[in-house]
């Protein structure tokens, strides 16, 4: 159970944020433990990085661009060719999973691209921009 967590945190890191600082992969995986940690998200790291609406016909298969992490269900690869960067997500994934790295984005829940606006986004607490992803929490 904790292996198969670490690997859908270091999934959703890799996939959302290789191409952002260091501390900036380190909060998407924080945004993701605090949703577990939130009663309005899922109990579990997986089912949280998959959270997102399926067809009726195949439950474990989520309906496109509807996911709550976008490369979840864009209808893209999910491999990892880069290893470097894998590399480097499966240790922050560990890091954040264990504790070991401090919640610096404040309970943060949320977070989207900076050339983007949700429409959600005005309903939350801006906490910090890192890169090119703006966090939030909720009020």
């Amino acid at each position: 159970m904790f292996a198969e967590a670490l690997v859908c945190l270091a999934l959703n890191v890799y996939h959302e944020a290789r191409d952002q600082p260091f501390i900036g992969q380190v909060a998407v995986a924080q945004v993701v433990m605090n949703r577990v940690y939130d009663d309005r998200y899922p109990d579990t790291v997986c089912d949280v990085v998959k959270q997102g609406p399926t067809y009726s016909w195949k439950q474990d298969f989520p309906v496109r661009h509807r996911c709550q992490f976008s490369w979840y269900c864009d209808g893209k690869s999910d491999k990892t060719p880069d290893q470097t960067a894998w590399q480097q997500a499966m240790l922050i994934a560990q890091g954040v999973h264990t504790g070991n790295l401090d919640d610096f984005v404040e309970g943060a829940t949320h977070y989207h691209a900076t050339y983007v606006l949700p429409e959600w986004a005005e309903s939350k607490i801006p906490v910090v921009q890192i890169g090119d992803h703006m966090f939030y929490r909720w009020d």
